[in-house]
C-alpha cells in the first residue's frame, strides 16, 4: 500500500515487538495490551481513542520510515 501512496500505521501488541521491528514497517504503534486487543479492553473508549489519535498523529508527523511509538497498557 505504501508503494501506491497509501500511508499506513500498524498497531500491534508489544509482546511482538521484536517480530514487528524485524518486518521493517513504515510506522508502528506498540501497545502493552494483550494479544488480540491492541486497542485495549472492550468499552474502554478513552484508551481506544488515544491509540487511534496517536496513529493519526504519527501519519502526519513521521519524518522517517521505521518509526515506532510505544503506548502504555490500558486499565483493566
Amino acid at each position: 500500500m505504501e508503494w501506491e501512496g497509501i500511508s499506513t500505521v500498524v498497531i500491534g501488541s508489544g509482546m511482538f515487538e521484536e517480530r514487528l521491528k524485524a518486518m521493517n514497517l513504515p510506522r508502528t504503534i506498540l501497545t502493552q495490551n494483550p494479544m488480540g486487543r491492541p486497542l485495549g479492553i472492550p468499552g474502554d473508549i478513552k484508551t481506544q481513542r488515544k491509540i487511534i489519535l496517536s496513529a493519526l498523529q504519527m501519519l502526519a508527523a513521521a519524518e522517517s520510515p521505521g518509526q515506532i511509538l510505544v503506548i502504555p497498557a490500558s486499565r483493566e
